[in-house]
């Protein structure tokens, strides 16, 4: 048995948007037949995929600008959601698959269940069907005729985006696939996985692909964007995997003063992401962290308003926005959701981190951090594993308080924070693989 899209690919879609270098937008708009024209007479044409959510589409965008500054035409294929995004950074577009809310929706038709509300086993089958079944099934219905008009030479899919590698190996051209979350083991007990399988081999023989026999998802070269430390053990050594330095992606934003000001205090950053943190949940959170003595810059996000936040302590900074990357090279602490972007980011800075997850990928994400000493995850009351948690459910603002402080004390974790960092720093940079590509061909 192969592994089917791993759920956690999915629920990374929850990541901080503002999650690396700074990318400044250009105004170039191009077209797609506009990548014709310019192409390098000894270039190669690739075709970056991804889902439109923010911790689909921000891992992979290092490695797409490594890319074009290596001299290849880059063309993108994802939602119209992040077509401005990508043309302000040079990249050629393609509409392609659908958004992941109406994929639920279409999977939910005719329930009265939604993925918030009730506890994830009641929308486990929902889940499996949208990640190995309807956005499989769009992506390479979508894709399948640009790539027999555009003949690129390589293909770069995101690993939760099995679609783009479906149509890929339909056209008869080369693919890699790219990690966005943490790899899961396969478990030929996993009645889920055995599910997910199922429907995705039936999606790859409608498209005329046979998948392989115990390799990972499509069987393509992996790039993995998570250290050895922080990965699943079993997929460490697996033949597929190239290592891939994880670089956060940040669009344009401005630090909070009192981040850049002279400090006499920790720094703690607080995020609960884009899709899945809730008002209620934030606050506690913030309630939490407000009884530090520490300044604390929150990110909203972009489905909490900061109305629901009318009066704050002055060392609460509450923002819409941030700018990720650069705010963790700051911190002493990282208090969020455990989506792939905020987590790595932390990591990769070496800031100890205080998980409260809320998704599938979150519980993955605190439990490899936590192993490795450079952190803790805190579950709401009554919760002792994923399938337990909704997303109504909150964690406590003293067990907040308890736990952040604690970190702030630990230098042990600091240490194995500082540990991870030094190891994600010794990864193959972005610049390393594009230069590789051309062997993947």
């Amino acid at each position: 048995m192969g592994a089917a899209t791993p759920l956690a690919s999915l629920n990374s879609a929850a990541s901080q948007p503002g999650s690396a270098v700074q990318v400044p937008v250009r105004k170039n708009r191009s077209t797609v037949a506009e990548v014709q024209n310019h192409a390098f007479a000894d270039a190669m044409k690739i075709l970056f995929s991804s889902h439109p959510g923010y911790g689909h589409t921000h891992p992979l965008l290092p490695l797409a600008l490594a890319a074009r500054q290596a001299g290849h035409d880059v063309l993108y294929a994802t939602g119209e959601r992040f077509h401005p995004l990508l043309r302000g950074l040079g990249f050629c577009t393609v509409p392609a698959g659908m958004p992941i809310r109406d994929a639920f929706a279409a999977a939910l038709a005719g329930t009265d269940g939604t993925n918030g509300q009730v506890p994830p086993e009641e929308w486990l089958e929902p889940a499996v069907r949208v990640l190995n079944e309807i956005l499989p099934r769009r992506f390479a219905a979508d894709l399948l005729p640009v790539l027999r008009a555009q003949r690129p030479d390589l293909v770069v899919y995101q690993a939760g985006n099995p679609g783009a590698g479906l149509a890929a190996h339909r056209a008869g051209i080369p693919a890699v696939c790219h990690a966005n979350a943490r790899a899961e083991a396969i478990d030929p007990a996993d009645r889920w996985q055995r599910r997910g399988m199922q429907l995705l081999r039936a999606v790859a023989a409608e498209n005329g692909v046979e998948l392989p026999e115990g390799q990972y998802l499509l069987g393509d070269r992996y790039l993995d964007i998570y250290p050895d430390p922080l990965q699943e053990t079993s997929f460490v050594d697996r033949p597929e995997r190239m290592l891939l330095r994880p670089v956060p992606f940040n669009e344009s934003g401005e630090l909070p003063q009192i981040v850049l000001a002279g400090r006499k205090r920790p720094l703690v950053y607080l995020t609960l992401g884009t899709v899945l943190g809730t008002a209620a949940a934030l606050r506690a959170a913030v309630d939490g962290l407000s009884a530090l003595d520490a300044e604390v810059v929150v990110a909203a996000g972009p489905n909490i308003s900061l109305a629901d936040f009318p009066a704050l302590p002055a060392h609460v900074h509450l923002k819409q926005w941030v700018p990720q990357a650069e705010l963790l090279s700051l911190a002493d602490l990282a208090v969020h959701h455990g989506g792939s972007a905020t987590t790595l980011g932390a990591a990769g800075s070496g800031v100890p981190q205080l998980f409260l997850p809320i998704g599938f990928d979150g519980f993955l994400n605190a439990g490899a951090v936590a192993a490795a000493g450079a952190g803790r995850r805190l579950l709401p009351e009554g919760v002792q594993r994923w399938e337990d948690r909704r997303r109504c459910d909150v964690v406590s603002a003293a067990a907040v308080t308890e736990a952040a402080g604690g970190l702030l004390a630990d230098p042990g974790a600091r240490q194995a924070a500082k540990a991870i960092a030094e190891e994600i720093a010794t990864m193959p940079s972005p610049a390393d693989i594009a230069a590789r590509l051309p062997e993947f061909c």
